[in-house]
């Protein structure tokens, strides 16, 4: 979908794109300000960052690439073993295995419906409703691709890099016809701020922006996204997935964890270190500093 708030210079973009690899490899820190700037239109100030979106772009260039527990739980795979540790390993949805390869995975033994996702990677993946519809050359010849490419060096979000490329397989906990609500909670130095959640994936896909206690914050909707008018209903066990988010997010100074709730049973999605690269248009500009207010970085600034 395209971004209707995103006012581009087409003559501008042609002329870099073909020297975004070598921008990005010799001048990372340049090359995320000409793009935050390109896409946002606020010179981005990594001294003194007030914004949301600006310490996410700090957290992004100088803490979370050198933090491994940021590669652990961005994986795929590796948050898996986070989630465990911290004792939710009920909230995980099943596991059909993990592969170095495409062609180490038995499709044979594996159910009607699954979900194939890249380790290392965001939005590598592939939701499989009927696997005797599915196209296997066309399928192995996407994952060879998304498990060659460097997406840390791809998105300059560095602490994708260390995770190694594989193929992990869980189980599909939507209905056939449509994919379950997302639960997107917004971590804030251990304390759940604000949220969204994702419906109509794959058909009409709608966000609904929320304070954590249900409020609508409709101003820090972003990237041009529509919601849906009709709103969403709070869970009934609401407090229990923010304390689960919470509980996940603890050790770090910013992660989105996103959570599905399925008859009244919490599943486990991912955490999101730095969501859409941190380059987020937001609908009411004002909300980039509220948000910017509760994340406290300045033990990083000082180092």
């Amino acid at each position: 979908m395209s971004n209707p708030n995103l006012k581009e210079n087409k003559f501008k973009r042609a002329l870099v794109v073909p020297f975004r690899g070598l921008m990005r490899a010799l001048f990372p820190v340049q090359y995320v300000k000409y793009q935050y700037k390109y896409i946002t239109h606020h010179k981005l100030n990594l001294k003194n960052p007030t914004r949301y979106t600006e310490k996410l772009q700090y957290l992004r260039l100088f803490v979370y690439p050198k933090d491994p527990e940021v590669s652990r739980c961005a994986s795929r795979d590796g948050v898996r073993e986070y989630v465990k540790e911290l004792g939710y390993e009920d909230i995980l949805i099943p596991s059909y295995g993990v592969y170095d390869s495409f062609d180490d995975i038995d499709f044979d033994k594996l159910p009607n419906q699954f979900v194939l996702k890249c380790t290392h990677a965001c939005a590598f993946n592939v939701i499989v409703k009927d696997k005797h519809a599915l196209n296997i050359g066309k399928t192995r010849k996407k994952f060879n691709k998304w498990l060659k490419t460097n997406y840390g060096n791809k998105t300059m979000e560095k602490h994708y890099s260390s995770i190694k490329p594989r193929i992990i397989i869980e189980k599909y906990i939507g209905e056939l016809d449509h994919l379950p609500l997302e639960y997107k909670i917004h971590v804030f130095n251990g304390v759940a701020r604000s949220m969204y959640v994702v419906s109509g994936r794959g058909e009409d896909i709608r966000y609904n922006n929320y304070y954590i206690d249900w409020k609508e914050f409709d101003g820090s909707q972003f990237n041009g996204w529509k919601k849906r008018e009709s709103g969403i209903e709070k869970p009934s066990n609401w407090d229990e997935m923010v304390k689960i988010a919470e509980n996940l997010a603890k050790k770090f100074p910013f992660v989105r964890v996103d959570l599905y709730n399925i008859n009244g049973k919490i599943y486990f999605g991912e955490m999101t270190f730095t969501p859409a690269k941190g380059t987020l248009i937001l609908d009411d500009d004002k909300c980039d500093f509220e948000m910017g207010k509760w994340l406290d970085i300045s033990k990083y600034l000082k180092n």
